[in-house]
């Protein structure tokens, strides 16, 4: 088996490090895996996932901005009296579905209740 040089294996790396860092950027912003994980189950409207989680309109509105420029989420606005907006995930969006579910698995195995009260 052929081994990697260390330059090829160098520039893997610094092709990586830089990626992976900005996908923890966007995934690791407060309340952007709860939004992502809510709207795993189909399109939202505003109201629906504000009242589904403990965050500010505002925040949220700045949330969702900040997925749709990412290209996670779409937002659909139907010309209905009076208007209706909906939000859901692009199929990157949902390529996070497995990261996700992992992560709740994960949170259900070895993060205590008794921890978060205790918060």
């Amino acid at each position: 088996m052929e081994r990697k040089s260390d330059e090829v294996m160098q520039m893997e790396q610094s092709d990586l490090c830089p990626r992976l860092q900005k996908g923890m950027d966007i995934i690791t912003k407060r309340w952007t895996g709860l939004i992502i994980y809510q709207l795993l189950s189909g399109p939202q409207r505003f109201c629906a996932v504000q009242d589904a989680l403990p965050i500010s309109g505002r925040l949220l509105s700045v949330r969702f901005k900040d997925l749709e420029n990412e290209g996670i989420i779409t937002r659909a606005v139907y010309p209905d009296i009076p208007v209706r907006i909906e939000y859901s995930l692009t199929e990157k969006g949902r390529a996070l579905e497995p990261v996700v579910r992992d992560i709740q698995k994960w949170s259900q195995d070895w993060i205590d209740s008794a921890s978060i009260a205790a918060k």
